[in-house]
């Protein structure tokens, strides 16, 4: 009678176990396990550097090759909703009429992805010259972004965008 070592049956056994996991993933999971964090924060770090290149340059055309091209797109902000790239539009139009000046930096950049969607959080600080009479402001705040992959390509879909956090007792609930 010969003896069979159990050892080897249990490495067996146990890399069986482990790769199941592997196996099991969907493509995208898969995709999203064997991404590189630092090369994706560069990528989300780049595309919001276009979008506030555009809003710097309160330029439409720079924003029309960010923004995807769907009546779905939206931007909330303080004053209301904008829909669809007519009322987008009218975003970068208050930006160039009431600024002469327009500086938009952003900090503390977030990002989560799954497949085609992702959004990114961060805080930014506007400063700006009034064009009326060229007196300096500073607004600060945060956004909210979500990003579409469209043909290819990492589309803006919707922008939320809002004052710091009130953190005084009885703001803020």
């Amino acid at each position: 009678m010969r003896s069979t070592s159990i050892k080897p049956i249990a490495v067996l056994a146990i890399a069986l176990l482990l790769s199941i996991h592997a196996y099991s993933q969907t493509p995208g999971q898969k995709d999203q396990a064997d991404r590189k964090p630092l090369a994706d924060s560069l990528f989300f770090n780049a595309l919001v550097t276009q979008y506030v290149e555009s809003i710097n340059q309160a330029d439409t055309m720079l924003g029309r090759k960010i923004w995807a091209p769907t009546a779905e797109i939206s931007f909330i902000h303080p004053g209301g909703t904008e829909y669809g790239w007519d009322g987008v539009k009218n975003i970068y139009k208050l930006f160039s009429d009431k600024f002469s000046l327009r500086k938009l930096s952003f900090s503390s950049l977030k990002f989560a992805y799954y497949g085609d969607v992702s959004w990114v959080t961060f805080y930014w600080t506007f400063d700006a010259n009034l064009k009326a009479d060229n007196k300096p402001v500073q607004d600060k705040g945060r956004e909210t972004q979500i990003w579409r992959k469209i043909n290819h390509e990492w589309r803006l879909v919707h922008v939320h965008y809002s004052g710091m956090p009130v953190t005084a007792q009885g703001q803020g609930f």
